[in-house]
């Protein structure tokens, strides 16, 4: 299939998606935003000194034994929009260990902000999603807040969140965390899309989930042509809520001469799950020094990405040397360019990694950096021995 063909594709999924989420007559389940994305870990208290101190998140709020939770602790951080929950059994056995001894530290809750909480899980189940807990209120003094949740891929589950009468801290049972170390931000604001990875075959079955059981969109595909190297291929397609504050790419690996980085995250993480949330900045120069200075590994990206890069990508803003001092990516559509680098792996198994993306008009996902990403993360894989 030629470029061309393929590029028209893109834009015409594009414009079925956007028809589709805003011509129709109402919104069964409106989205506001991400609210918070927890992390099952062996230790939070150790994970949230590593966030606040590499990734510059603050301290919010605090759950534990002091509060009356008996069975784990939970550490909240904060960034400007993006909340990040870190949570640790406090007892043996049950579902927090579980989860931890299959799948490592992870991604478990990807909590959807909702105006109505209720209405958000009886319109999902009855569209045939499974029920992670049917519509709870929690009450304390400062009000209170209506939960639900679903079941998507592997583990994952969703959190619907009301909070519209709750002035509190972040949840009830939570108190403020109070803490004297408070590194300076690192120009983190918000959650760009999470990227989720399944098994063989399920991309199409997922994606179809996110249609009719929560009202998305396809706006974009990638297939084995698009995202390959010499080695291995993916395949991908992003689904989007009405109002595109929620962005979920779906990756399945496709067949390649070796082992993808698709099925090694399904072999080390035991099964699908989030595999990276891409994080906004409008300044990617800064951040990323910032983080590097902290600590923080980036995929590292050959210098001779650099050498025809004006030519691939028109005119920008940025000096070329620095983003080549950098390692940062970038990539042009028809509404402008984005910039984007890549961390590796920031728990032990080589599962979970974060996006840093700055865009400058681009809406669409740095496919013209596909290459260059791939053959940065299979060198990794080729240093781990799992390529």
């Amino acid at each position: 299939m030629s470029t061309e063909i393929k590029n028209l594709e893109n834009i015409q999924n594009v414009t079925y998606g956007l028809k589709k989420l805003f011509d129709s007559a109402e919104d069964f389940l409106p989205l506001l935003g991400t609210d918070y994305v927890e992390l099952y870990v062996g230790n939070a208290k150790q994970s949230a000194h590593f966030y606040k101190t590499a990734f510059g998140f603050q301290s919010e709020a605090y759950a534990g034994l002091e509060t009356g939770m008996k069975d784990r602790v939970s550490y909240v951080l904060k960034q400007d929009k993006i909340r990040l929950v870190l949570t640790s059994p406090m007892e043996e056995g049950g579902e927090l260990n579980e989860h931890i001894n299959k799948h490592g530290d992870g991604v478990k809750v990807v909590a959807l902000w909702v105006d109505d909480a209720t209405k958000a899980w009886e319109e999902t189940t009855k569209r045939g999603a499974k029920s992670y807990f049917e519509p709870r209120v929690e009450k304390d003094d400062n009000g209170e807040v209506v939960r639900s949740g679903i079941h998507t891929y592997g583990e994952t589950v969703h959190i619907f969140v009301e909070r519209k009468n709750y002035n509190g801290v972040f949840l009830p049972g939570y108190r403020k965390w109070e803490s004297h170390y408070n590194p300076e931000p690192v120009g983190l604001r918000y959650i760009d899309h999470m990227v989720g990875n399944v098994d063989w075959g399920e991309m199409d079955k997922w994606c179809e989930f996110y249609d009719k059981v929560l009202g998305f969109a396809q706006i974009v595909s990638f297939d084995d042509n698009d995202i390959s190297t010499d080695f291995t291929a993916l395949m991908s397609k992003v689904m989007s809520n009405g109002n595109g504050r929620i962005k979920f790419p779906i990756n399945e690996p496709a067949d390649g001469k070796k082992k993808s980085q698709i099925e090694e995250y399904i072999d080390y993480y035991n099964g699908p799950g989030v595999q990276h949330i891409a994080v906004a900045t409008d300044n990617i120069v800064e951040t990323v020094t910032a983080m590097r200075d902290r600590g923080v590994e980036f995929l590292y990206v050959p210098e001779n990405y650099y050498d025809d890069l004006l030519e691939r990508v028109g005119k920008i803003d940025e000096s070329v040397e620095v983003l080549k001092k950098h390692g940062i990516l970038i990539d042009r559509d028809e509404e402008g360019y984005l910039l984007q680098l890549f961390t590796k792996p920031v728990v032990d198994r080589p599962t979970m990694f974060f996006e840093i993306i700055q865009r400058k008009g681009a809406m669409s996902f740095g496919k013209g950096n596909f290459k260059a990403l791939f053959e940065a993360i299979e060198r990794e894989q080729e240093n781990r021995g799992t390529l």
